[in-house]
């Protein structure tokens, strides 16, 4: 299982000394969440950045973006790094157009869900995207607890790809630990985004370490 450490809840004065830390932790994706205080009551990265911390890590940078008007931000979020962009099914009425974009932008495609939406909408994408993101706690605030009943939509959205012979990472974000780790993975997830588990830890490489051992990795 693949762990994307999010910098929401890293030191933001030893930023570049935190990224290469989760780099040297083994982590293989870096979780980015951009937000501008309108679709989620928060503001926190832009592009500036992205563009800063880019020369410090190779791992792949796995952009959430919590924002109105997404396709507005895809050509900039790629040219200052970004590998994956997730965009909010709920953030535009034109979902299809802005995961074009973001393909035609040479990036990696993902569409992400609230807890409140369900899988069911996302059945006529799932053949275009590289990923699918399930919010596990409602968006916005890092130190949230895991929603258990997140569980059964990650089961439904595994037997779907399962059931269509489909190739797409899932993805899960919010509440993660070493325990509700395991069950996401049980559940179907592939990639999993821990923010306060790592970083508010006294030692944030033992967590990460300890997360792929738990996930077999």
């Amino acid at each position: 299982m693949k762990i994307a450490p999010s910098i929401l809840s890293a030191d933001f004065a030893n930023l570049k000394d935190d990224v290469e830390m989760t780099a040297r932790a083994g982590a293989e994706y870096l979780h980015i969440d951009i937000m501008d205080g309108h679709f989620v009551p928060n503001l926190s990265f832009g592009e500036p950045i992205l563009k800063a911390i880019r020369p410090y890590s190779k791992q792949v940078f796995d952009c959430h973006l919590m924002v109105e008007n997404p396709e507005e931000y895809i050509a900039i979020l790629a040219d200052a790094g970004a590998d994956v962009l997730g965009v909010h099914y709920e953030a535009t009425p034109h979902i299809h157009r802005v995961l074009q974009q973001i393909k035609e932008a040479g990036c990696k495609a993902e569409v992400v869900i609230n807890p409140g939406t369900p899988v069911i909408v996302l059945e006529d994408l799932l053949e275009m995207v590289d990923a699918v993101l399930i919010m596990t706690v409602n968006p916005g605030f890092g130190g949230q607890k895991f929603l258990p009943g997140m569980l059964s939509k990650i089961q439904a959205l595994n037997q779907i790809k399962n059931d269509k012979k489909l190739d797409f990472d899932i993805e899960v974000d919010g509440g993660i630990n070493s325990e509700t780790i395991k069950q996401c993975q049980q559940a179907g997830a592939t990639i999993a985004v821990a923010g306060s588990f790592v970083f508010n830890s006294t030692d944030p490489v033992e967590k990460i370490q300890l997360l792929h051992r738990v996930t077999g990795d």
